[in-house]
């Protein structure tokens, strides 16, 4: 017989049976379709060896106005971070300073867990903490007896490595630096000289210095092992322990000295936890004094919009934060006068405008008139320089006495109430956005004005261009409106002219009128479901998103996707674990990606692809727990369960970790047959059609494994259900191609040889070797019939 060409539908369909779906595909991983053939996806690589803390749910990006630097926000469950350059910057919100903590540490020789107290430190387990102006462990005390030698407090052994330093505003004997290091050579019991390399010449000093001396180990709990920050394991309500990852010498017996503690919000959980609570065992407050509450606290969740070059930001059901571009990314050092007022300049000359509030942290003590983790505000500000009052625009600040240390202004996220000019900003929010239409601020299921409880129906929203006004007046655009259809709002995206409103049971459009209504709703839909609140996602001016049960889109009125695997994944979906699912773009393939999590698992693990372009659908596997497309970035960005992000479309491999891998791609078409199965079919060859374009030009030769798979019939499965051993009369059903050149035309193996008999066959490729991209064309097959039985 005549070779015959195997043509088949694009896309992937699971609502009938393999052989119902004849000439079309029934399985795929990691694959895609591209003008109607399917193509493996591209491969993916961090952006960074760096990694955060928690697991990434919400991802924004945007870039500052004069310097053009694109910011990604990153908001984990346990912090929340700005990725700027593969760095991830801590701009978590805090919730208390401690400030001159006196000898806070004591450590145990041998292990790494240090005990930390800090009296009525509001901790729970697995909040962090940032210590500042901790001295290491084994810091002691020294005079100076000769030029050449000094006396120590206890005992250091001969050729130890060591640093010197000096209490502040004294000064060390010349010959000495501050921050120094040097080895210790013994001369007689606690008295050593100090020398510049092992058995070198004692270091004579000219001057007697001031102040009080100190000499530390480099081995052990130092001072930079405490001043990072560390998660809390509570003990008691005045102490805690933190793993510093370094074990602890004989010689840690000190305390830390005068330490500053900064402590952040309260962690979220990963995942959705259920049980029994009480006082102490979950977030702060929960459950009455001595009585167990069953409830359900969520997973962290948060939302985010840059408001211009700043950040507007929180969790469900948390207060509102803002980020202010201005302080930095990192914390922003400055020096400061004694002065009446006080001059600040900034260390790197930025300019930090009028009215900004800012918070003063230090690795010392600040002088009198300022405290460590009070909120001030910028008056007077010219070029690198400010001053700073208690209120907006007030009187600035006279500063008396000393100081010490190094002084930061904290790049952390404020609460928005303590912004300059704010009024009546909701206590509580759990979800918020800023509107494209006149920018607006605006909450969606918040807690009304003069309540802190959440109404999760109600929406607030500021007056024009403002964050801090939600003050209704006759003079401003501030107000609000309640919805009626559902128990709360779950999300919100903005669509072309308006924004899509989601309840738990119905649509509303929600469109900026101006005054005097500002904002009006309108019910698009009832009886509608949406699996979590990030599974909505606009792509090409429609609206695409999750229900519990099918896919729907509007664009301009609700309709219920065509979808032909919505059996196949909505009958193995964990829906106790919705709030994690969420939806992403590829724009440049014009997919809109689902990950959700399959029956056995607790977090996302699968995807369901839409190519809306060419109406088809997709399916695979592949652990992701946020995802974010914008033009902005060089690729889509996703987040993984390793605690990184990772740039998508990038290469042909997994690059997770910095290692390539291969990726594990494949497709599986339904079966067909020669008629409508009257007689077996005996393919004794197969002429292979694809191209290799876009495979690495080094390294392991591309290759794809093409498989012909058959039955006996529809009942039967295959006939060895081990692909790789003989499945018919002799030979082997499966065969590897290999690109032999890349030039203008693609050079290939030419036909595989098999000899594969069945009533009905399906088609398989697959390819798990490094730096392998291809396409399917249309590949034929050299088929005859052969019998009835």
């Amino acid at each position: 017989m005549p070779l015959q060409k195997i043509i088949l539908k694009p896309g992937v369909n699971r609502e009938n049976t393999r052989y119902t779906n004849e000439g079309g595909w029934y399985e795929s991983e990691k694959i895609r379709f591209r003008q109607g053939t399917p193509e493996k996806i591209g491969g993916w690589e961090q952006i960074s060896e760096y990694t955060y803390e928690g697991v990434c749910r919400s991802l924004w990006t945007w870039s500052t106005f004069t310097t053009n630097v694109v910011l990604n926000g990153v908001g984990t469950n346990l912090k929340f971070y700005i990725n700027q350059g593969g760095q991830y910057n801590d701009i978590t919100p805090t919730r208390a300073f401690a400030n001159a903590l006196s000898g806070p540490f004591a450590a145990t020789s041998g292990s790494s867990i240090v005990t930390v107290t800090d009296a009525s430190h509001g901790c729970l387990t697995n909040d962090f903490v940032t210590f500042m102006g901790a001295s290491s462990l084994s810091r002691q005390s020294f005079t100076r007896s000769t030029a050449t030698n000094f006396v120590l407090t206890s005992a250091i052994s001969n050729g130890t490595q060591v640093i010197v330093s000096v209490s502040s505003g004294g000064t060390l004997p010349t010959g000495l630096t501050d921050g120094g290091q040097y080895y210790i050579s013994v001369v007689s019991g606690t008295t050593v000289n100090f020398v510049n390399a092992p058995g070198g010449l004692a270091i004579s000093t000219s001057t007697a210095g001031s102040g009080t001396f100190y000499v530390e180990r480099l081995d052990g709990i130092t001072s930079s092992v405490l001043n990072q920050t560390h998660q809390v394991t509570v003990l008691t309500t005045n102490t805690y322990t933190i793993d510093v990852g370094v074990t602890a010498t004989t010689n840690d017996t000190g305390n830390g000295g005068t330490v500053n503690a900064i402590y952040d919000i309260h962690f979220g959980y990963e995942i959705a936890q259920t049980g029994l609570l009480g006082w102490g065992t979950g977030p702060w407050s929960t459950g009455a004094w001595g009585i167990g509450t069953s409830t359900t606290i969520g997973a962290r969740i948060w939302w985010q919009n840059n408001f211009g070059e700043d950040l507007v930001f929180g969790y469900r059901g948390g207060p509102m934060y803002y980020w202010d571009a201005s302080t930095g990314v990192t914390p922003s050092a400055f020096t400061v006068t004694i002065a009446s007022p006080a001059v600040f300049s900034t260390v790197s000359g930025a300019n930090i405008p009028d009215n900004t509030a800012v918070v003063l942290t230090s690795t010392g003590a600040l002088p009198t008139g300022l405290t460590i983790g009070t909120t001030y505000y910028v008056v007077n500000s010219s070029g690198g320089t400010f001053q700073v009052s208690a209120t907006v625009g007030g009187t600035a600040i006279t500063t008396t006495g000393t100081q010490s240390g190094t002084h930061y202004i904290s790049n952390r996220g404020l609460p928005v109430t303590s912004l300059a000019g704010a009024s009546d900003v909701p206590a509580a929010v759990n979800f918020a956005m800023v509107s494209d239409a006149s920018r607006f601020t605006i909450a969606f299921g918040c807690a009304p004005i003069g309540d802190t409880a959440i109404d999760p129906m109600l929406i607030r929203w500021t007056d024009q261009e403002s964050v801090v006004d939600w003050t209704p007046s006759a003079t401003n655009q501030a107000g609000g409106q309640r919805l009626s259809h559902g128990s709360q709002i779950l999300t919100a995206v903005q669509a072309r002219q308006e924004i899509v409103v989601f309840t738990d049971t119905s649509i509303y459009s929600l469109q900026y009128l101006g005054l005097p209504y500002v904002w009006a709703t309108q019910l698009l839909g009832d009886n509608i479901s949406i699996a979590g609140y990030n599974t909505a996602i606009t792509a090409s001016g429609v609206v695409y998103w999750m229900g519990v049960d099918k896919f729907y889109k509007y664009d301009g009125r609700i309709q219920t996707l065509r979808c032909d695997l919505r059996q196949y994944v909505f009958s193995d979906i964990n829906l106790s674990q919705q709030e994690q699912f969420f939806a992403g773009t590829n724009e440049g393939f014009n997919e809109v990606w689902w990950f959700y999590c399959s029956a056995e698992s607790d977090r996302p693990n699968k995807y369901v692809c839409y190519n809306y372009y060419e109406d088809i659908w997709y399916y695979g596997s592949l652990e992701r727990s946020a995802w974010l497309d914008s033009g902005l970035n060089s690729n889509p960005i996703a987040a993984t369960y390793v605690n990184n992000l990772v740039y998508h479309e990038f290469g042909v491999d997994d690059n997770t970790t910095g290692t390539p891998a291969p990726i594990d791609a494949y497709i599986t078409s339904a079966q067909f047959d020669i008629g409508d199965g009257h007689n077996f079919g005996f393919v004794w060859r197969m002429l292979p059609d694809l191209t290799f374009r876009g495979s690495s030009e080094s390294g392991p030769t591309p290759r794809v494994t093409m498989y012909l798979l058959p039955l006996k019939n529809s009942g039967s499965g295959y006939n060895n259900t081990d692909t790789n051993a003989n499945q018919s009369v002799g030979g082997q059903s499966y065969a590897n191609v290999d690109r032999i050149g890349a030039y203008d035309v693609d050079q290939f193996t030419g036909q595989i040889y098999t000899r594969v008999r069945g009533r009905q066959m399906s088609l398989k490729i697959r390819s798990t070797q490094l730096g392998t991209q291809w396409q399917i064309g249309s590949p034929r097959i050299d088929i005859r019939p052969d019998g009835r039985r």
